[in-house]
């Protein structure tokens, strides 16, 4: 029996989707080469957390240890009333709950998680791809520095703005009309919280909303805030420069631990909050999208980097099965598997925005949104290698 080259597969992006998508590659034993506009390997500080979807996968990959040593240990999840701090809803996190895979990380933590896991002769910065092209055997991609690159598949995780993407698409991502300002605090500055220091919490009220988490170890508060956008700024960059004075008027008449937080807040950043709709298709011949080039959300159900990890694993159990005959079937094969699930992330976090600020009068179907068992059962207990399992037995492919 004649044995299968393995396959070629360029990667373009460096974010955790693209990282992601190199270790999983490299892990059932394709070669992949990851391309990053960026000239180095870095993260701007913020927290995310890891759904129990996105924390199976990163330890079925080794990565176990690594992820349990930069995680918050958290204890649940509260809910208070934007004015007057009332409680809302208090979900604890036990061994019991179905909620106790949730893991917060410094996403720059994780993102250097990942990029010592993969050999770094298969990582190259500085090179922002500026276009490619195909034929019935390879990808040809080329880069801005005049470097030319040939594989038996590319990836495009390259992000909202996807070059990628563009190639094949004419959308342009859409304003949610929203947005976030972030920070990190160090946490001896919030001893006032107590217990609470330990918990996902939120203050929710109209046309806003305020979320803190601990990350780090337990070391650094992650701080969100949700506003409506101040005139025509529209500025979709996780580094924009945003003013603490500003953060604090939008929050001038919200409860007391809310304004003692900003007050322990050195400085801030801001952006605007973008998605995009569902696509028709992802993939085009040998070339397929990933991460948020393929369905990029808005951060209100904490998913965007489990659907990208979700994404990377998948995609490589899906080209593990492929020779460079039939790698644009196995990429269609990929995108069945994986487009139904990320378009209802998507919907589903699009409305999940709307009902955080809701007025006070619809307090009580927030809390009854945040039930464990109504996201957990579909969202979180999400198993990928299952779900592949099933796949193979009821998606067409070679």
């Amino acid at each position: 029996m004649i044995k299968k080259k393995p396959l070629n597969i360029a990667v373009i992006g460096g974010g955790i989707g693209g990282l992601m998508a190199t270790l999983a590659l490299q892990q059932v034993g394709l070669h992949a080469e990851l391309y990053e506009q960026a000239p180095q390997f870095s993260e701007v500080g913020a927290g995310i957390g890891l759904g129990p979807n996105a924390v199976r996968i990163l330890q079925r990959l080794g990565l176990g240890k690594q992820l349990d040593a930069i995680r918050a240990p958290v204890t649940g999840f509260v809910l208070r009333h934007w004015h007057d701090g009332k409680l809302i809803n208090d979900q604890q996190q036990n061994a019991e709950n179905e909620y106790a895979g949730v893991w917060p990380v410094h996403r720059a933590e994780l993102i250097t998680i990942l990029h010592e896991a993969i050999s770094h002769e298969q990582l190259h910065t500085g090179k922002h791809c500026q276009s490619l092209t195909q034929d019935n055997e390879h990808v040809y991609l080329t880069f801005e520095d005049g470097t030319q690159v040939t594989a038996d598949a590319a990836v495009g995780a390259d992000g909202i703005h996807s070059v990628v993407r563009n190639t094949y698409h004419t959308d342009q991502p859409i304003f949610s009309n929203q947005i976030a300002y972030r920070g990190l605090v160090p946490m001896e500055r919030l001893t006032f919280l107590g217990d609470e220091a330990h918990k996902f919490t939120m203050w929710m009220g109209p046309q806003r909303h305020f979320l803190i988490y601990p990350v780090s170890r337990g070391t650094v508060m992650n701080v969100v805030a949700f506003v409506p956008p101040e005139g025509n700024w529209r500025v979709e960059s996780w580094a924009a420069h945003g003013e603490v004075k500003d953060l604090a008027k939008e929050f001038d008449t919200w409860a007391p631990h809310v304004q003692k937080i900003i007050q322990a807040m050195d400085d801030t950043m801001r952006w605007a909050l973008y998605d995009r709709d569902p696509l028709d298709f992802w993939t085009q011949g040998r070339v397929t999208l990933l991460g948020d080039a393929a369905h990029a959300m808005l951060p209100h159900q904490g998913q965007g980097a489990g659907q990208s990890i979700e994404d990377a694993l998948l995609l490589a159990y899906s080209l593990r099965e492929a020779d460079t005959e039939t790698v644009a079937a196995w990429l269609q094969f990929y995108e069945a598997l994986r487009k139904p699930r990320t378009t209802r992330v998507q919907e589903t976090t699009r409305s999940a925005g709307k009902l955080y600020d809701l007025p006070d009068s619809e307090i009580y179907r927030r809390g009854e949104h945040f039930s464990f068992s109504n996201r957990s059962i579909w969202l979180w207990n999400y198993d990928a290698d299952q779900a592949f399992k099933q796949a193979k037995q009821t998606i067409a492919h070679p």
